[in-house]
């Protein structure tokens, strides 16, 4: 039975993967259900075991995505030696690693811009907006920030940028620097905001964390 069991959870995660592939590449209308199949080499009736239909595995693949942003964001969380700020830096740090190499995570954001498939909450979006709200407000409470920053100001602008800003690699086409480019979107918005305190100790010390790629693995 446990043989059993563990022979069913690769073929779903198999099939999730190849799932994710496909989304990544084709877009959610255009995704072909035959090369989901191939990639995964699954039966049609071990799909069909796992799955009911092409949106079945659109949200399975989304379910995977939002398990590797929660995570993300909880082995930041429980860094005791850093502060709010580097926390978040660390959080958005390994959301670019994911972003570059993670299929899953890749998928989950073609998904939820694409146009023809919708699903309320919009992925781990909405876990990362809370995140990064509980760290500002952490960053204000710990003088890191000034007293008069609106920590849900800052959520949002930080958020619209960090999906802008994947958004334009994928516009584009370009190789994907997101590591770069969510530091710089961070580092603008919290220079903008910080206390004079921090920004001194910033300026000799930079970001205290950053994150690793051999961390990143995770089931589907």
């Amino acid at each position: 039975m446990a043989r059993q069991q563990e022979r069913a959870r690769r073929t779903r995660a198999a099939i999730i993967r190849s799932a994710a592939v496909e989304f990544g590449k084709s877009g959610y209308a255009a995704a072909s259900l035959n090369r989901i199949l191939e990639g995964s080499r699954a039966t049609k009736g071990a799909m069909y075991f796992h799955f009911d239909s092409k949106e079945d595995l659109a949200r399975a693949v989304l379910d995977s995505a939002i398990e590797r942003y929660r995570i993300t964001i909880d082995r930041w969380l429980v860094r005791t030696d850093l502060g709010s700020l580097d926390i978040l830096h660390g959080v958005l740090d390994e959301l670019a690693l994911r972003l570059e190499h993670d299929i899953i995570v890749q998928a989950e954001f073609r998904l939820v811009i694409d146009p023809g498939f919708h699903r309320q909450g919009h992925g781990g979006c909405p876990m990362l907006s809370v995140a990064i709200r509980d760290l500002t407000v952490g960053a204000i409470e710990r003088g890191q920030l000034r007293p008069d920053t609106d920590p849900g100001r800052f959520t949002r602008t930080l958020t619209g940028a960090l999906i802008g800003q994947r958004y334009m690699v994928e516009a584009h086409g370009g190789e994907p620097d997101l590591r770069t480019r969510f530091r710089e979107s961070l580092e603008v918005l919290v220079q903008a905001t910080c206390t004079p305190a921090w920004n001194e100790e910033f300026g000799r010390s930079g970001w205290r964390a950053s994150a690793r790629l051999e961390e990143l693995g995770s089931p589907a």
